[in-house]
């Protein structure tokens, strides 16, 4: 009995599926490519052969090459989006900020030619993955402050976090192998966790900036106040916070 032919609907499903598993193959030879010989070995055509397909193939799927190259790049940080645990109640936060630092460096070290490409554009800030990614660090940031632990505002304290980790790894890859040092590592991630938190919760001290802090991130969490209420509140809070 001949297979019964597909409607339009399931043929388009399997159509789109094709595409998709094609998109991947690409992308996954690009990376390989990437991975052995750096950015300059990612050629259109170099890339087609290690997909099977032929060069056109590409410009049909991506557009162009630096199409191909934001695509990889999207799958970066979608893969490291992947490796992040995230943990809604940390036993210890400020080793949990270190963990997710050190989460961070890990990825960038292990994969080097992918990690430059990820961030050697400040367009790629606007990948979905990527803005993910920053989600969980406010997340985490948050938390710091509803503990009183944070010395800066949650958004100030995130450029730093993400700033130290991406300097850390980029300064590493830069330097020979014969001078990295892992003190190097070591040195900047307690740079950031000092110049980010209190050694003890500001929640317990007698000024109001910590305190400011903690509340300005619960906020969100309550009912009681009207819009308008929680508007003015927070640009008090925020008076206060930047006092301290």
């Amino acid at each position: 009995m001949s297979p019964r032919p597909l409607s339009g609907s399931s043929a388009a499903d399997a159509a789109a599926i094709g595409r998709e598993q094609t998109r991947q193959r690409v992308i996954e030879a690009a990376i390989d490519l990437l991975t052995r010989g750096g950015r300059d070995a990612v050629t259109t055509r170099a890339v087609a052969e290690g997909a099977g397909l032929q060069p056109p193939a590409i410009y049909r799927l991506f557009g162009d090459k630096d199409g191909l190259l934001d695509a990889v790049a999207e799958h970066g940080f979608a893969t490291f989006l992947a490796t992040k645990h995230v943990d809604p109640d940390p036993r210890d936060p400020i080793e949990d900020l270190r963990a997710g630092w050190n989460v961070a460096v890990e990825f960038g070290l292990a994969n080097p030619a992918l990690y430059t490409l990820m961030y050697s554009e400040p367009t790629r800030a606007t990948s979905a993955a990527f803005k993910a990614g920053m989600e969980i660090l406010m997340g985490r940031v948050r938390r710091l402050a509803a503990g009183g632990w944070l010395r800066v505002d949650e958004e100030l304290a995130a450029q730093i976090i993400h700033a130290t980790a991406r300097g850390a790894v980029l300064t590493w890859l830069s330097l020979p192998e014969d001078r990295r040092n892992p003190a190097l590592l070591t040195t900047l991630r307690e740079a950031m966790v000092a110049a980010v938190t209190n050694q003890q919760p500001a929640v317990q001290d007698a000024g109001p900036a910590g305190a400011a802090r903690a509340l300005h991130a619960a906020l969100p969490e309550q009912t009681t106040l009207s819009s308008a209420e929680q508007y003015l509140l927070r640009e008090w809070l925020d008076r206060l916070a930047a006092d301290g």
